[in-house]
């Protein structure tokens, strides 16, 4: 928990020392060092420690409009801070036409920090609600605060597998090489791309061609579409969103006659069903023994232990 909170705070002092131009470890806090902000830091790292550090999604973020007063004057809303701290992450922001800030700095961090995901709620199984109520009335929108405890891996009913949304942006190439293809692939994978491939098609005129795909977290399909754009010969993008089930994922380390292997385990209902050694781990281990990788392969799913039914 104290780790978390200090990296709350490191955020904003990062934001406020580009925007000061100062180092992080010089910047005074300001409006974030009141004592309000401290407990609502601390206070929400505390809140997440105790309810078992569960994942963290949010609805996208939305700001007011007009202006705000800080330390050094009147700014403009987002404030500076609110504006660095997002887009340390790339957190889209939109502005509604509420004459008010309804996103500080110090929420700003705490988002940043613990979000993975910024969308509306889908198959999410509803426990607990909680509201905060504000003490300033808004014109166009409630000032509450309402967080969600739930499930998102029982909305099915059946089993227990995890369930997220991607995604899945295509095009069709007829006139692009391959070289530009492996060159497309490896700048999308280096960008957290999902999985980038290709697959041959028969397009119109009876040309052969290739259909591209990229899956992508739904926050980045912008990004990586304009990458579609720019870096291949496509005239336009196909996209729509799929919903996947995952299983349940652990990695192990497995003692092998080459070292210690990396194993990802998947699990479907508390049974172990899919066992797979991390490409990584086994290059590793084979390069340092001198050996072929296959062999590293097989002596890693060989000491994985035996399925057990919980």
């Amino acid at each position: 928990m104290k780790s978390k909170a200090i990296a709350v705070f490191q955020r904003v002092a990062i934001a406020e020392g580009k925007i000061h131009g100062v180092p992080a470890d010089e910047v005074h806090f300001h409006e974030v060092g009141a004592v309000d902000s401290i407990v609502d830091i601390v206070g929400a790292c505390i809140a997440l420690e105790m309810l078992g550090k569960p994942r963290v999604l949010s609805s996208p973020v939305v700001e007011g409009t007009g202006t705000v007063r800080c330390a050094h004057g009147q700014f403009p809303i987002p404030a500076p801070a609110t504006l660095e701290i997002l887009s340390a992450r790339a957190i889209r922001v939109s502005q509604c036409d509420e004459p008010h800030e309804l996103v500080t700095p110090t929420g700003a961090a705490i988002l940043a920090e613990f979000v993975e995901h910024f969308g509306p709620m889908r198959n999410l199984a509803p426990r607990r609600i909680g509201f905060g109520l504000g003490t300033r009335d808004h014109q166009t929108r409630p000032n509450v605060l309402r967080v969600i405890l739930g499930d998102l891996s029982t909305s099915t009913g059946t089993h227990d597998w995890q369930i997220d949304t991607v995604a899945v942006l295509e095009a069709n190439l007829d006139d692009v090489s391959s070289e530009v293809l492996g060159h497309f692939v490896e700048k999308a994978l280096l960008r957290g791309a999902l999985d980038v491939f290709y697959t041959p098609i028969q397009m119109k005129k009876s040309r052969p061609g290739t259909l591209l795909t990229v899956l992508c977290a739904e926050e980045k399909a912008d990004d990586f579409t304009a990458l579609m754009l720019t870096e291949t010969t496509s005239f336009g993008v196909r996209r729509h969103t799929a919903e996947r089930r995952k299983l349940a994922r652990e990695i192990i380390a497995v003692k092998t006659p080459f070292g210690e292997i990396a194993v990802k385990l998947g699990r479907l209902d508390g049974r172990q069903v899919q066992a797979a050694p991390e490409f990584e781990s086994c290059k590793a281990a084979a390069a340092a023994a001198n050996v072929p990788l296959k062999s590293v392969y097989e002596a890693a799913l060989k000491a994985v232990p035996p399925p057990t039914a919980g």
